[in-house]
């Protein structure tokens, strides 16, 4: 990779604020096998034929919330707008079932674990996701990583706002920011999808596209769509992110 001005400023913030699915730990595969039963359940008892397997379900749907794909999904299908109601529950319904079934999948990986300890040593770090904080929690436990991400330095797009309102919208973004008392040029977002990176580069902060839990037939297409939604830099893994922040 060659320096830039913009990736040598890098090294002047003070907080890392990380995307949590598939960035950092690789939850997007086995999340989207628990989260398309739901969603299939969901169609079967409105009438609707159509079903979802896990991987055609990921490759839509990454980076969305699981409100917003069920929104989604509903209007494509004809359905009426979903009401509150049922709509809390069945957001309730999949973040039951895919934390359950990810605090069986996911186990400590060394090759994140050392290079955030590398980070902590260094930088704040936060989470900022659009899944359920119960859901990150989880996963944090089973992957040894939540003594980095205590419950103050989670930001979740579905519990933290007053309104869930999921990226691409860069308004979880924006709360952090305003709640760990930071301007945007000094935190910088590690994110793996498009969806995630816009809504970091459209709260002003500067972001690294992280590539190491995205497949390897999908990982140019990535690096396309991260550049054009206006990362700073693409990085293959957590190594490459502490080479350019420490």
């Amino acid at each position: 990779m060659v320096p830039t001005p913009a990736v040598d400023r890098l090294r002047e913030v003070r907080t890392v604020l990380c995307d949590a699915d598939g960035n950092l730990f690789p939850s997007e595969e086995p999340a989207f096998v628990a989260s398309s039963q739901v969603i299939n359940r969901y169609l079967a008892e409105h009438g609707v034929d159509r079903r979802y397997g896990a991987e055609e379900l990921r490759l839509a749907a990454t980076g969305m919330s699981y409100r917003l794909v069920l929104a989604t999904l509903a209007r494509e299908h004809g359905l009426p707008a979903i009401g509150p109601d049922e709509l809390e529950h069945w957001v309730q319904v999949e973040k039951d079932a895919v934390t359950a079934y990810l605090s069986q999948e996911l186990r400590p990986d060394p090759d994140v674990l050392g290079p955030l300890a590398t980070l902590a040593e260094h930088h704040g770090i936060a989470a900022v996701s659009s899944s359920a904080d119960a859901r990150i929690a989880a996963c944090f436990e089973v992957t040894g990583m939540a003594g980095w991400f205590p419950p103050e330095r989670r930001f979740s797009a579905e519990d933290s706002l007053a309104v869930p309102t999921s990226k691409p919208d860069p308004a979880i973004y924006r709360y952090a920011l305003h709640v760990l008392g930071l301007a945007p040029a000094e935190a910088v977002a590690v994110e793996d999808s498009g969806t995630g990176a816009t809504s970091a580069v459209a709260a002003g902060i500067p972001t690294l596209g992280n590539l190491q839990f995205v497949q390897p037939a999908e990982r140019e297409e990535r690096r396309r769509l991260l550049l054009n939604v206006g990362v700073t830099a693409v990085v293959e893994s957590w190594s490459e992110v502490v080479d350019l922040l420490v």
